[in-house]
């Protein structure tokens, strides 16, 4: 059977219409099907019927919300028509049968925690769900992420239980048509006027169930295994990059996605490509000029030249020193921090005074 179009469609208005758009659109539609124009005209009056229980719910803003809801969870197009979609519990894995009359809407509440204890987890309804990408975040050292690298990841996971292969059953047991489903692997799930199938609780899905169940897994077909992978961080990662691994997840199948989280660094920060870094000097060197040693980001030490004169905050360019990537590499910049004395002994204090009147200073 055909899904039957959803009411945005009925109405023949975006998801986003307003409440206005939506009343201008049901009034063209309700006088082009009304009855009264259509004598005799069954699929008139069938449409018409349709344009209503549309617009009752898309011109109300709790039930538009909780159709929304509803819209984003599958094969509900047929909502409010009476319909099931697909054929009912024998429905095909992955299309969940759906009966909702509308009407009902206002009594639904909290419809993300309902499909959340059904479903538990995106699947085909069946025993071999395809299985969620794993995300994981993971904290990485800034000069790692700068130049490169590799960082361990230790993951929670669900592995084939190795003792039963995956049946759920022990040794020696005898593996027969699970009586709840009847081997089908799906049963109804009803509330109210609203049903959905889900993977049967009797053989997890899988329509056969085991004389004795697996002692390692109890019948799951499942263990809880921490898994230990290696991840490559390209350099030039910056805080928030997102990298997929294909197959490293679930039972081999599913992908596990790395969110990479950059940890701050005690003595660089990063703008773009380039890396800058505060380098302490103290009056004399200010003054007089002086060559100081600068840390880069490799580890190394180059002679940076401060020249007399200098003042706190100015910046010195270091160039080719800092994240290359694409090709691309940046500078690493040095930023004076003039250090002034706290306390001054007499004789310190005499001399400042000295200089101060000689240079015309005013203190």
């Amino acid at each position: 059977m055909a899904a039957a179009r959803d009411y945005y469609q009925i109405l023949g208005v975006s998801e986003t219409a307003t409440v206005d758009e939506i009343k201008k659109a049901f009034r063209r539609l309700a006088k082009q099907y009304h009855p009264d124009r259509n004598p005799d005209n069954a699929q008139a009056a069938e449409r018409f019927k349709e344009i209503n229980e549309a617009h009752d719910v898309l011109s109300d803003p709790e039930k538009r919300k909780k159709y929304d809801q509803l819209r984003r969870y599958g094969p509900f197009a047929g909502a409010g028509t009476g319909r099931r979609q697909g054929g009912g519990a024998g429905t095909s894995s992955g299309d969940f049968g759906a009966d909702f009359d509308l009407s009902d809407l206002g009594s639904f509440g909290g419809l993300g925690d309902l499909f959340s204890s059904i479903f538990g987890r995106r699947g085909t309804g069946r025993g071999d769900d395809a299985e969620e990408a794993i995300e994981a975040s993971v904290s990485i050292p800034f000069r790692v992420a700068a130049l490169g690298g590799k960082v361990p990841v230790t993951l929670p996971m669900v592995e084939v239980c190795p003792t039963c292969g995956g049946n759920g059953a022990a040794p020696g047991a005898i593996i027969s048509t699970c009586p709840e489903c009847k081997g089908r692997g799906i049963v109804s799930f009803g509330q109210g006027s609203f049903a959905v199938n889900r993977p049967c609780p009797v053989c997890r899905g899988k329509g056969k169930v085991p004389s004795e169940r697996c002692p390692t897994c109890q019948g799951s077909g499942d263990v809880r295994v921490e898994k230990r992978l290696m991840i490559t961080v390209q350099p030039g990662t910056e805080d928030g990059t997102r990298v997929r691994l294909t197959g490293q997840g679930t039972k081999g199948r599913g992908d596990v996605v790395v969110v990479f989280r950059v940890e701050p660094d005690r003595f660089f920060r990063r703008e773009g490509l380039d890396i800058i870094c505060v380098v302490p000097v103290n009056l004399a060197q200010a003054l007089l000029g002086s060559r100081i040693k600068v840390k880069t980001l490799d580890g190394r030490k180059v002679v940076l030249k401060v020249p007399p004169g200098t003042q706190h905050g100015q910046k010195f360019r270091i160039a080719g020193q800092g994240i290359e990537k694409n090709g691309r590499r940046g500078d690493q910049f040095v930023e004076v921090r003039v250090e002034i004395p706290e306390h001054l002994t007499p004789e310190q204090q005499a001399a400042i005074k000295a200089f101060a009147e000689k240079t015309g200073l005013k203190y």
